[in-house]
């Protein structure tokens, strides 16, 4: 195994770690505690947008290995680190590898269809607070028409699009783990809160 270490084992900035345990937190708020098209899980959801749009915002203005040229999705040097894997290298990323950039913005592309779909559903914060669309989401399951009971083709897709992240994550975690144990770096404790 051939090992360049050129850095220390990176430790992120407080605004990345921030929207990454918010987002965690949501979506697990959103997936375990809170039921469905309720009003906990619609506040969640605008919680869980702006925590998104505060990351994606950070991408363009916050430090270099926050930005989103420091991990550009590229097909090609995802393949080429799948080379490197095999051939028992290890280099020293100053933000995400090739593959953990992929997983970064194939869960940021979810994350936002789950929100639009959701805002498009529940509408927006003074849509949502009516209490005109609160009967009609307690009259109607979630994810259903109030009209004539079909499926809802929002309610559809942001099921699908959860069901996604959940998969996403599941393979997020278990890349974590893998390079964790590959590259000898502590990248779960680079990320907790407090570490500096």
């Amino acid at each position: 195994m051939t090992i360049v270490l050129t850095k220390p084992p990176r430790n992120w900035d407080p605004v990345v770690k921030l929207t990454h345990w918010s987002i965690v937190l949501a979506v697990l708020a959103n997936g375990v505690v809170t039921e469905g098209g309720s009003w906990p899980h619609i506040w969640v959801g605008f919680a869980l947008a702006g925590m998104l749009a505060l990351r994606l915002l950070w991408g363009l203005v916050g430090p270099r290995e926050a930005r989103f040229s420091a991990f550009p999705p590229s097909l090609r040097r995802a393949l080429a680190h799948i080379r490197e894997i095999k051939a028992g290298k290890v280099h020293d990323q100053p933000s995400h590898n090739p593959l953990g950039a992929l997983m970064v913005y194939a869960i940021w592309g979810t994350l936002g269809i789950i929100i639009a779909s959701g805002i498009a559903m529940a509408g927006l914060p003074p849509k949502a607070m009516t209490h005109e669309r609160h009967a009609v989401e307690q009259a109607a399951p979630h994810g259903e028409d109030e009209r004539d009971g079909e499926e809802n083709p929002l309610g559809e897709t942001h099921e699908a699009a959860v069901n996604l992240l959940y998969v996403l994550i599941v393979l997020h975690l278990g890349g974590v783990i893998f390079e964790t144990r590959r590259s000898g770096q502590g990248l779960v404790l680079a990320m907790l809160p407090g570490r500096r």
